[in-house]
């Protein structure tokens, strides 16, 4: 059964660090795109970042975020992670991770995600 758990969420405060995991089961995570999106009360659901599989493995980033998140991956360990730093107020939401059925990521296009994790709460506050 495929399914991914994200970790790592917390409260931290403004300029702090936390990183997110995402661990995989079920399917090989290297052979597709995985995304992290994140979704703050009363806001849809947006892109954060995202990583291409490891044929390629590039990476995108929303604009908001870019220079202070970083997105890698551990192949042997089945995980994805998400290292915010900087983190800001505004960072305060439920990240999930997800599946891309393709091999190439966006940030953009939610549909292009096929599987979600249940998602884990960041609060950023002093």
């Amino acid at each position: 059964q495929l399914q991914l758990v994200e970790s790592g969420g917390g409260l931290v405060q403004p300029g702090g660090s936390l990183r997110l995991s995402c661990a995989a089961s079920g399917f090989t995570l290297d052979a597709y795109a995985i995304g992290w999106f994140r979704q703050a009360p009363g806001k849809e659901r947006e892109g954060v970042s995202c990583i291409s599989s490891s044929n390629e493995s590039r990476t995108k980033y929303a604009e908001s975020v870019n220079g202070r998140f970083t997105i890698s991956r551990d192949n042997a360990k089945n995980t994805v992670y998400l290292q915010m730093n900087s983190l800001k107020p505004e960072d305060t939401a439920v990240y999930y991770c997800a599946k891309s059925r393709y091999y190439f990521c966006s940030v953009s296009s939610k549909l292009s995600y096929d599987y979600w994790g249940q998602g884990t709460q960041v609060t950023v506050s002093s």
